[in-house]
């Protein structure tokens, strides 16, 4: 067989499998979107008996051949090459499923799959002692699998695994360790922490009421409507709809799905998740279609990921140029909103407050959201904290870092779906999120000029073309660290969002 049969057999099977589990996609959305309550068991045995097939299918001593007889050969030589980038990844991934047992697989995404479906009956009813059982079943699950993981040597390339929550860290952020997390987001808090300090004895506070006054969901769902429209999402390759918790879900080519939730008495929940979940989704339908099914057509990272809805939520959604386009048409849907000027209502968007719930948290507060959710998982990870005591740990932390603490789980440790679907390791990346995001939007400024002019005229083409040539269209090619060097000319670094955010708060806060 030849190095090129080799890769076409690669490419059919590979493609086919991501066409499987594609369906498992679909199969999630579903069950967090319309699902009849009675369905959630059944559903569970089609996610373990679809995991079951991935599995076998990720696991086929074929792909090791193919990939033996490809590797080392001309069609890889140039490392960025789409070959050479598909066989990269392939064989990365294809090690990390030999590795973990078909039953562990199945165990864990039944599990999982029980795990939300309880979680999202048990948070309303502030049942943490009902969900506990089922979190720790998804996390000795989850836990045996990062151990089969620390096992396997790293990427070639990519630093060595120092402790067991790099196999899983690396899984969503590929190369990062928690030995370059922990400093860094020790630089971040500290930073954050001063401009905090500044704003809280400031004299300036913003009319915050004005966020939570009446607004009727369908006219949010109109507005938000309107607002995925002009910003470019393809609302024919797309919908729009409402959960529980929001998220973006891409079923493939031409179908990128997003989700929100709405709230009568308080606007910014249904207006800015919906933008946080356009970013990502902008980022999906900009990938190159004629790549998908392989690495080369996806994203890069999770972090990659979560800076371009974080861009779209606060850089471009919570600027003054994108209100003085979209506020005089938010008070023709919101007539509450009838006695509020475009400067207070700005103000009232971007208010700093330290507060409980990440999803809703401003942007100064958000990432020592974040750091307690890390700590919390490194110390679970390291035998230095027991399920248990989350809940007071939680509180400890929040004390600490937001002077706040829940009276109650739902708004404590049970507010995230994230640990019940066994994301463990999923959390940093969205603070590596945010400092990418405002890495990449300086280098857009430099090089388009300044954007607010723009949104402030309806103009976001220049920096969504921007995006997808400089990021969407690489899908997979480099790196995380690769990718934002590429880009932007420098290593990323906190410095950058450090100080946008100083930039913006000082001006609306006097400072």
């Amino acid at each position: 067989m030849t190095p090129e049969t080799a890769y076409q057999h690669l490419l059919e099977f590979q493609r086919e499998t991501a066409y499987l589990a594609s369906l498992g996609a679909l199969a999630a959305w579903d069950q967090r979107t319309m699902i009849p309550k009675k369905g959630h068991e059944h559903r569970a045995r089609q996610m373990a008996a679809l995991a079951r097939l991935l599995h076998q299918r990720m696991t086929d001593p074929r792909i090791g051949g193919w990939l033996e007889k490809v590797e080392g050969t001309s069609l890889v030589q140039d490392p960025y090459s789409d070959a050479a980038v598909n066989v990269r990844e392939w064989r990365q991934a294809y090690e990390r499923a030999r590795a973990i047992p078909e039953r562990l697989a199945v165990e864990l995404a039944q599990a999982e799959s029980e795990s939300e479906s309880f979680w999202e009956e048990a948070r309303p009813r502030n049942d943490w002692q009902g969900f506990l059982p089922y979190l720790k079943r998804v996390f000795s699950l989850t836990q045996e699998k990062a151990q089969i993981l620390y096992s396997l040597p790293s990427a070639p390339g990519d630093p060595p695994y120092g402790e067991v929550y790099d196999a899983l860290l690396d899984g969503y952020e590929p190369g990062m360790r928690v030995a370059e997390l922990l400093p860094l987001f020790a630089e971040l808090r500290e930073g954050l922490r001063g401009l905090l300090d500044r704003i809280q004895g400031s004299t300036k506070r913003p009319r915050t009421e004005i966020l939570h006054r009446h607004y009727p969901k369908e006219a949010q769902r109109a507005f938000a409507l309107e607002l995925l429209q002009a910003c470019g999402y393809d609302l024919e390759a797309g919908r729009l709809d409402p959960t529980a918790h929001p998220f973006e879900i891409s079923i493939g080519p031409g179908d990128v799905r997003i989700t929100t939730r709405y709230f009568e008495d308080f606007f910014n929940a249904g207006i800015f998740g919906t933008l946080h979940e356009m970013g990502h989704a902008l980022y999906e339908q900009g990938l190159p279609k004629e790549h998908w099914g392989t690495p080369r057509g996806e994203a890069v990272s999770l972090g990659v990921h979560e800076s371009q809805s974080r861009t779209w939520e606060n850089l471009v959604g919570r600027s003054l140029g994108f209100w003085e386009r979209f506020f005089p048409r938010a008070k023709e849907v919101f007539p509450s909103l009838a006695d509020v000027r475009l400067e207070e209502f700005h103000f009232a968007v971007n208010a700093v407050e330290p507060s409980l719930i990440r999803v809703e948290a401003d942007e100064v507060t958000y990432n020592l959201h974040i750091l307690v959710r890390l700590e919390l998982e490194v110390a679970l990870f390291r035998g230095e904290l027991a399920l248990e005591d989350l809940p007071e740990a939680w509180a400890e932390k929040y004390r600490a870092y937001l002077g706040v603490a829940p009276k109650d789980y739902k708004d404590g440790v049970m507010q995230d779906v994230h640990w019940s679907g066994g994301l463990f390791g999923y959390f940093p990346t969205y603070t590596l999120g945010n400092l990418y995001a405002a890495q990449f939007f300086s280098q857009a400024e430099a090089e388009l000029g300044a954007l607010e002019p723009l949104f402030a005229r309806g103009e976001f083409r220049p920096f969504l073309d921007w995006s997808r040539a400089k990021i969407h269209a690489e899908g997979s090619r480099f790196r995380p660290k690769a990718l934002v060097e590429r880009v932007t000319g420098k290593a990323p670094s906190a410095k950058p969002f450090l100080a946008y955010l100083e930039r913006k708060f000082a001006a609306l806060y006097g400072l």
